[in-house]
């Protein structure tokens, strides 16, 4: 009875795979071309970066914009991503990117837009240690408090003779 069983089991596994094969043929991984292409933002001001992500490309593939960024290379895996940077002088408007595969010729577009003048410059937002003379400013106030905290500490002391 167990033999039967490993046996019926085993036919079913083979089964599986002989069924499944034709599938992995006709869709190889990487070899499909491009799909899914995302942009992050959409929208984006002239100078600043762009996320893309793309899948399909296996062995990795570029993303070109005429005239909107470099062409630039996109990393190879089940799904691809790429940093552009915008050009300073790219025209703002609608404008199509396009991801080719290396190993495939098929190309895939997605549309973005490019937003006049500069985005907003972060800032350090508070990155900075204090200076040198907030520094000494600090220290000094900090001396000030204790010397009075000591000066009260040394008023209010009562003599151990009171004590019973």
């Amino acid at each position: 009875m167990r033999a039967s069983r490993a046996l019926a089991v085993t036919a079913a596994a083979f089964a599986a795979v002989a069924l499944a094969a034709p599938i992995a043929v006709a869709n190889p991984p990487g070899g499909g071309g491009p799909s899914n292409v995302t942009v992050n933002p959409y929208s984006v001001h002239q100078g600043s970066s762009m996320q893309v992500s793309a899948a399909g490309c296996g062995h990795g593939g570029i993303v070109f914009s005429h005239g909107n960024f470099p062409q630039t290379n996109l990393s190879a895996g089940s799904i691809g991503f790429a940093t552009v940077r915008i050009f300073n002088h790219a025209s703002p408007g609608h404008h199509t990117l396009s991801v080719k595969c290396h190993d495939n010729s098929l190309v895939a577009t997605h549309r973005f837009t490019i937003l006049e003048g500069n985005g907003a410059q972060g800032g350090l937002g508070g990155s900075f240690g204090p200076s040198a003379t907030e520094t000494a400013i600090g220290a000094g106030l900090v001396g000030a408090a204790a010397l009075g905290a000591g000066a009260h500490v040394i008023r209010r002391r009562r003599p151990l003779r009171d004590r019973a």
